[in-house]
């Protein structure tokens, strides 16, 4: 199975903006022509994964290589280097022209920025003297789809670079992708937005439709009808917690990246020792589309029940005379034995580290720290965590949860475990504390929590949830609702309307926008479950539909709660997410650790 995911039943035509990609990445390798050694920057080659074959840019005579600091070993003479831009890769790919130039050899060298050239890396290029020697482009991937609903800015570190460091440039690159899509898809009638860098995306993508209007009469009627932007900032809740449907699980212990999982072959039955493998997790897979997003308990009843059936038909071929069309569905059935294979691998890989007391003793402890009732328990959970030397993303993950749910802590619990903190972690971790403060996640209480009164309100904890019938978004997380799709639940539905005095106690401004000249658009002021809802079908006989941005990530588990909600019976509407990446709480709090040079 490809690692490419198939498109076809994408809500939009996602597979032409693929196509797209596809085809100036290969206009950039056509134009330099014959044999050539293509360096890509390590974390863009996963992201290519998921748009062309490898094999398809040998074709054009392309030697692949990754960029590091090591200079490239190639006996090719021409060499095109295809990286974001950053300050250390300029650094990195001076330095391979440098030492070319000391040894007398004679290349030609290209180099294209992903997804636009930035005046400070070519500074860099001037400076260490290399600048003249490359013919220099652009290749303008602004987004990659990962799945038929879901797509990716490719922004690992949007949300540190935006509250840490200051840095705007990520909120332009998305504003710049919306308003890309505008002109295919038409322009967005109402935009929605809560929290700093999201306001600010709207108002980017605002001024870039003034001064670059669609043309409504080239696109017709707007394909997608609303837009919800939402930074993470809002609710760093939801990420901190473990996500407990399938796929969330997958990858907060295994690690999904670029839309697969790679581990020891031996786990998925193979007998090659020590070897790794691949496996491929996207729509492509019929099982994994139907079980992805139920909770894990539920998965492995699923399992099993599919199992027990193969089984029982096996049984009754081996046992009773079967007509021809009998045997053909019973054909039909052992085609899916090498996913159902798969995903019992995998389960039962998952159920070792699920079944650890260690695992379910965490587990408990977020649910404590979410419900926000018992202070000393959590704080005492916290403390012993850091004397074990627990590794320290685990510690500051619950961190965050406490300080966040707690409105700070009081400066003396505060300078307490800070101190312990860098006792038992180092004293380096000084600037890994001091990027969580100013990013507000951890830091000194200053007023009363209002996370109780969010709580409350919103109904984020959901008693007795039924995680295998549900009837509530809660069931990802096994009895908490995630404050983020719940927001959207709101925004979907009327707005920010009778959401204002919530949205003044979450960090960050809100704004609402609706265009004129589409009276014909249905907005979603009654939205759902009224049956009215149900005529709001497009003429077409397609569903309107929502497209939810997260910036500075989403994960899994919230994706599967917008899928949930787009399932329900009574609601008219398809959800698109659009994300700077995927995250979970590890990936999230790693960007704010400081690595020791």
């Amino acid at each position: 199975m490809s690692q490419i995911p198939n498109l076809e039943n994408a809500p939009i035509n996602l597979t032409a903006i693929r196509a797209r990609a596809q085809k100036e990445l290969e206009t950039i390798l056509k134009n330099v022509r014959g044999d050539k050694c293509l360096v890509i920057d390590p974390k863009l080659s996963g992201s290519l994964s998921l748009l062309l074959q490898s094999s398809e840019l040998k074709k054009h005579g392309a030697e692949l290589r990754h960029l590091t600091a090591e200079p490239i070993q190639t006996e090719r003479t021409k060499v095109v280097y295809l990286v974001r831009a950053q300050l250390d890769l300029m650094k990195f790919i001076s330095s391979h022209i440098q030492n070319d130039t000391s040894k007398g050899l004679q290349k030609e060298y290209y180099l294209y920025f992903v997804p636009r050239r930035v005046v400070a890396c070519e500074k860099i290029l001037e400076e260490e003297k290399v600048h003249e020697l490359l013919t220099i482009g652009e290749f303008p991937l602004y987004m990659i789809p990962l799945d038929e609903d879901v797509f990716s800015f490719e922004l690992d570190l949007s949300q540190k670079e935006y509250l840490v460091d200051g840095d705007a440039t990520s909120l332009w690159h998305i504003a710049k992708t919306i308003h890309n899509m505008e002109f295919s898809f038409g322009a967005i009638p109402n935009v929605r937005a809560k929290g700093k860098g999201a306001t600010r995306v709207a108002d980017i993508l605002n001024r870039m439709q003034a001064e670059e209007p669609v043309n409504t009469s080239d696109v017709g009627v707007p394909e997608i009808n609303t837009l919800i932007l939402l930074d993470r900032e809002v609710d760093m809740v939801t990420p901190m917690c473990t996500q407990l449907t399938y796929e969330g699980l997958l990858d907060e212990l295994l690690g999904i990246s670029n839309g697969a999982v790679e581990l020891d072959a031996s786990i998925m039955g193979a007998q090659q020792e020590g070897k790794k493998m691949k496996v491929p997790l996207n729509s492509s897979d019929k099982l994994f589309k139907e079980i992805r997003d139920m909770n894990f308990e539920v998965v492995v009843q699923v399992l099993r029940q599919k199992a027990t059936s193969m089984k029982q038909d096996y049984t009754d071929i081996s046992t009773t005379t079967q007509s021809v069309s009998e045997l053909k569905d019973f054909v039909k059935k052992l085609n899916s034995l090498p996913e159902m294979t798969r995903h019992i691998n995998l389960a039962q890989h998952l159920s070792t580290f699920t079944s650890k007391p260690s695992f379910l003793g965490k587990l408990d402890m977020e649910q404590t720290l979410v419900e926000a009732q018992s202070y000393d328990i959590c704080f005492d959970f916290i403390e012993e965590m850091i004397h074990k030397q627990e590794p320290l993303v685990n510690v500051l993950r619950l961190l965050i949860l406490f300080s966040i749910t707690n409105s700070g802590l009081p400066k003396k619990n505060f300078d307490y475990l800070r101190r312990e903190l860098l006792h038992s972690y180092g004293f380096e971790h000084i600037a890994t504390l001091n990027n969580l403060e100013k990013a507000g996640l951890v830091r000194k209480q200053d007023s009363k929590s209002n996370w109780l009164t969010i709580k409350r309100t919103l109904q984020l904890v959901v008693e007795d949830t039924d995680t295998t019938n549900p009837n509530d978004i809660s069931y990802v997380f096994s009895g908490y609702a995630p404050l983020s799709i719940r927001l959207v639940q709101h925004a979907i539905r009327s707005g920010w309307r009778g959401l204002e005095e919530i949205l003044k106690l979450l960090p960050g401004p809100h704004s609402e926008s609706k265009k004129g000249g589409f009276s014909s658009i249905p907005s979603y002021d009654t939205l759902p479950g009224s049956l009215n809802s149900l005529d709001k079908l497009a003429a077409d006989g397609r569903r309107d539909l929502v497209l939810v941005v997260f910036i500075g990530g989403v994960t899994f588990a919230e994706i599967s709660a917008l899928r949930f909600l787009s399932s329900q019976e009574g609601m008219a509407y398809d959800i698109i997410v659009g994300t700077t990446n995927i995250i979970n709480g590890h990936s999230l709090t790693e960007t704010f650790v400081e690595k020791s040079v």
